[in-house]
């Protein structure tokens, strides 16, 4: 849908002006919602201490935000890392939201990214990978 009851940017990007509960979902205008969090990309060990915050605190839609932009804007040859870590966080989003079909589908695709990523040998920032990949795994089989 797009409009005037969209909240856009004048590029027509969709922007976070309408407030958010802990799991993302759209609250009426003036409603008390979370804290929104920047849409600039952080630095990539301030994005995974961010999003472990986020995750702590019961947000993992909004740590799917933060590595989302960090996704978008870092080399893409680190796409699947980050692509696949905000998965992480989105497939939590569907379990906590009690979707449990969308979280499995998206907790072994987030584990498929994050295993290719690891096949190349590239840095993860002190991420233990196997881990994840295998928490991610687990966490599909709900």
């Amino acid at each position: 849908m797009t409009g005037p009851d969209r909240d856009r940017d004048i590029e027509g990007r969709a922007r976070q002006a309408r407030p958010r509960d802990a799991l993302g979902r759209p609250l009426p205008y003036g409603a008390e919602g979370v804290e929104p969090v920047s849409e600039e990309a952080l630095p990539p060990l301030e994005t995974l201490k961010t999003a472990r915050e986020l995750v702590a605190a019961g947000r993992p839609f909004s740590a799917h935000e933060v590595l989302e932009a960090r996704w978008k804007a870092g080399p893409v040859d680190e796409r699947d890392l980050w692509q696949g870590l905000a998965q992480v966080c989105v497939a939590m989003t569907h379990a906590a939201r009690g979707n449990r079909v969308g979280a499995e589908r998206l907790f072994e695709r987030a584990a498929e990214r994050l295993t290719a990523f690891a096949a190349t040998g590239r840095s993860a920032y002190g991420l233990d990978l196997e881990s994840v990949v295998e928490r991610a795994r687990s966490q599909g089989m709900l």
